[in-house]
């Protein structure tokens, strides 16, 4: 369920600006959706896990909030992102 060291590292490379960038919104941004899309793996075989579920609902609610700050920082920055993660926006 969790993310592993080299599946991280992989999405620090991929989407950091500069190499050991993790402070970014875009690589922020990443680890919160590869985080996402495990958790709604576990979710969908185990239905009744509340706590996991309202930790969702919390990366989601993270998530939403750097991408709000990309969008209004630099929109080109955002819809490379968007594009990239194959997020719906």
């Amino acid at each position: 369920m969790a993310i592993t060291k080299e599946q991280k590292q992989e999405l620090i490379s991929k989407y950091g600006r500069k190499p050991g960038d993790t402070g970014s919104p875009e690589v922020q941004i990443a680890i919160l959706t590869n985080e996402i899309n495990n958790l709604n793996d576990h979710l969908k075989t185990n239905k009744k896990d509340h706590h996991s579920y309202v930790g969702l609902l919390k990366k989601i609610g993270h998530r939403r909030n750097l991408l709000a700050y990309l969008r209004n920082s630099d929109i080109n920055r955002y819809r490379e992102l968007i594009k990239s993660l194959g997020l719906r926006r």
